[in-house]
């Protein structure tokens, strides 16, 4: 599974959706992921991809982290996954 798929598939759990119904191009309001929900992801993901994500809950737009769409999350797992290697 590529980490898209990965990305997709752990916002489709947080969003209770079928991964079928979660696009690249959605966004997490779209989905109807509140902040709880978007920080289980979070960690959800930081778990299957051993990863730390750099992400203030306290801000969620802060930082340089992007989670305008469920394709800039997967982006960014991308990065951070290749710079740990």
């Amino acid at each position: 599974m590529s980490i898209p798929e990965r990305v997709i598939t752990i916002i489709a759990e947080q969003a209770m959706l079928e991964p079928s119904d979660v696009t690249l191009d959605s966004t997490l309001e779209d989905l109807g992921v509140d902040s709880l929900g978007l920080v289980e992801a979070i960690f959800a993901i930081e778990e299957a991809f051993d990863i730390t994500v750099p992400f203030n809950a306290n801000e969620p737009s802060a930082g340089d982290f992007d989670i305008s769409t469920v394709g800039a999350i997967a982006t960014g797992i991308q990065r951070l996954v290749a710079e740990q290697s």
